[in-house]
């Protein structure tokens, strides 16, 4: 358990909070490139508290700017997208990419006030079908070489989804491994063939085991954390009867990231991105070492389940995550369908809308959670001592020169899982033929 104040130390993210200012030292995803590609590339963005507008100016060039226009206070996400910029509708103020108001048409003749007038503005930089923001002071940091980015296009899908609880525990729900032998526990097991683009329907690495019967059969893993330049890598070791042990490898990229992998030969990055203290995004990009992935299929598997524009899933707390008794009883533990997404939603959800962490009682399993929490609170004391340089991947470290991270899943028989792991993933790896992946 801890308490009401360090639960509020590490959860609440709005301007001028300790969370949230470390947050704004790094690059954070602000919206898909895919929400820009109509006829008005215009998009309401609300991110770490704050109300902004994304646009696409006549030169092809993002801006980011405040959603408030600072005449007064009109929402600019209404503007005229015109003359390289946004031109608010109530009073005709025109401002650039940078805020910077250019025009005011209805002042006097020769007035010079805009040049005193800028809009906040964030700057922006697009990656593979996500477009990320740098909200803190100075000059941004460099991004890391993770696999994500070093991939090509066609070699990455990009999506998103709206959780309505707090950024933290659903992160933490990513760096669980022992969680999927139960919420994500399948009752009957699909071929793996049949499940491009969804998660643990591949078969464990080097057997012919599906990864659900892998994960419902070994309940019991044994969780291990590794401090690292970019986070935390994680450790989950299952002990097969037959004396082999699986391996798997999953990564927290600090602040509030995760690398995990989705089969033999695609991962996930995914991004815990808050809205405001009760509300967040994740951000997946899925990427892949042997093949280009087939977007148009991963996008209409995804579309079947939210709603669009808001990215919310068609299945919430209102229709009680689609809950079908007879499902669980036969083919689920959850009884919520397929989508694991709903899954994770519906128990991170079901908390409230920020976790009562004075209540929680954490076992050996929570070895991640625990590490995690202990790592954002220092790098929370760091920047309020003032040693910014402490925080990671500012620790000295070039965040150009972090590559991966290795996420997979390995099997070995000699009990070797570091060998098994490195070995796997040099072998994926060196089978990548379409983009350069080694490491």
């Amino acid at each position: 358990m801890i308490s009401q104040e360090m639960n509020d130390l590490i959860t609440r993210i709005t301007p001028g909070t300790p969370a949230g200012e470390v947050m704004r030292r790094y690059w954070q995803p602000a919206a898909l490139s895919d929400e820009l590609a109509g006829n008005r590339p215009v998009v309401p963005v609300r991110l770490l508290g704050e109300d902004l507008v994304l646009f696409r100016d006549s030169e092809g060039e993002l801006g980011l700017i405040q959603r408030a226009c600072p005449h007064r206070g009109a929402d600019m996400c209404f503007g005229r997208l015109e003359d390289n910029g946004l031109r608010c509708p109530f009073h005709g103020w025109h401002f650039n990419r940078s805020g910077q108001c250019v025009e005011q048409p209805g002042e006097p003749e020769g007035s010079r006030m805009h040049e005193k007038i800028k809009a906040t503005a964030y700057p922006v930089v697009e990656k593979n079908g996500i477009i990320f923001a740098y909200m803190g002071p100075g000059e941004p940091p460099a991004f890391p070489d993770l696999d994500c980015f070093r991939a090509p296009d066609t070699h990455v899908f990009a999506f998103k989804g709206l959780w309505e609880c707090n950024w933290l525990q659903a992160l933490e729900v990513g760096i669980d491994p022992a969680h999927a032998s139960f919420l994500h526990r399948f009752l009957q097991d699909e071929d793996p063939e049949e499940g491009y683009g969804k998660q643990f329907r591949d078969k464990a690495a080097d057997t012919e085991i599906p990864m659900t019967r892998l994960l419902r059969e070994y309940p019991r893993p044994e969780i291990s954390v590794e401090d690292t330049d970019y986070g935390m890598r994680i450790i989950a070791l299952r002990h097969l009867d037959d004396g082999r042990t699986h391996v798997r490898v999953t990564n927290q990229i600090f602040p509030e990231a995760i690398s995990i992998p989705m089969s033999r030969e695609m991962i996930i990055t995914q991004w815990h991105v808050p809205v405001d203290d009760e509300n967040c995004y994740w951000y997946s990009m899925f990427t892949s070492f042997d093949k280009p992935v087939n977007k148009e299929l991963m996008r209409a598997q995804r579309l079947e389940e939210h709603d669009l524009p808001s990215y919310a899933p068609k299945k919430n707390k209102t229709n009680n995550y689609g809950y079908n008794a007879e499902e669980q009883g036969a083919l689920t533990y959850t009884g919520m369908g397929l989508d694991i997404n709903v899954h994770d939603q519906w128990a991170v959800e079901s908390m409230g809308a920020i976790q009562d962490r004075t209540r929680e009682h954490l076992g050996k399993t929570d070895a991640a959670i625990i590490a995690y929490r202990r790592k954002l609170r220092a790098a929370i004391k760091a920047l309020q001592d003032g040693e910014e340089e402490a925080l990671p991947m500012r620790n000295g470290v070039d965040p150009t020169t972090i590559k991966g991270p290795i996420s997979n899943d390995t099997l070995t028989s000699d009990g070797d899982w570091r060998k098994s792991y490195e070995q796997g993933d040099a072998a994926r790896r060196a089978a990548c033929t379409d983009w350069d992946a080694t490491i």
